[in-house]
């Protein structure tokens, strides 16, 4: 998968979490640096990363996203790197007191939505504060649907 041009101009979009759009209302959006070590950046480059199952927490007075999938680099076998491993945030201690107090006091959800490079070629993780969307219960209509399929037999059949 090759990396896709988008949004703003000179920004390649690496991998988009259209899930966390799907099951999460976004409040509020911020642009975060992420740590990369050794082949991760080169990795990143080829366009393979995937942020589909990753969430982002506070741990010690700062933000670290989780279960990132950046696959190795396979002409860097002898350093490459951990492919799920936890990855820190480049953020100011403001924006990060702002989003652990939010998590805290208002019980919202920090999620990644968008991993890409920037226009200066710096690899970005755009992570917004969200609140869960209310799940719709599938089992009413599940039965109201069978009872229907039922109803319609046992009339076809008496009828």
């Amino acid at each position: 998968m090759a990396p896709k041009r988008g949004g703003p101009p000179g920004r390649t979009i690496i991998s988009d979490n259209r899930k966390a759009r799907f099951n999460f209302e976004i409040e509020d959006t911020v642009e975060a640096g992420i740590e990369l070590k050794g082949t991760e950046v080169k990795s990143l480059r080829t366009g393979k990363a995937n942020i589909g199952e990753s969430y982002a927490a506070e741990h010690n007075g700062e933000i670290w996203i989780y279960n990132v999938y950046i696959p190795e680099y396979l002409q860097g076998n002898r350093f490459n790197h951990e492919p799920r491993r936890p990855r820190k945030l480049l953020l100011h201690k403001r924006e990060i007191g702002k989003l652990a107090g939010a998590v805290q006091k208002e019980g919202k959800t920090i999620v990644p939505l968008k991993l890409y490079f920037n226009e200066q070629g710096r690899a970005k993780l755009e992570i917004a504060l969200a609140r869960g969307k209310k799940v719709h219960d599938k089992r009413e209509t599940e039965k109201k649907r069978d009872w229907d399929r039922e109803k319609a037999r046992i009339m076809k059949n008496h009828g």
